[in-house]
């Protein structure tokens, strides 16, 4: 059975907690996938608010 590395599980769980302000135990209480959905979203959402930053300017 092959384990998903902690120090990645813990990097994904830092990266929602920064930036959706959740308990730790609501993250620790994801799913693998779903953490890595909110990931990808979070980062999404970042990416497009960094855009529009950059294209105000």
């Amino acid at each position: 059975m092959l384990r998903y590395p902690v120090d990645a599980v813990w990097q994904e769980i830092a990266y929602l907690a920064y930036h959706l302000h959740w308990p730790l135990d609501d993250l620790l209480d994801l799913e693998h996938l779903d953490r890595v959905r909110m990931v990808r979203a979070v980062a999404a959402m970042n990416e497009q608010a960094w855009e529009a930053v950059r294209e105000s300017v």
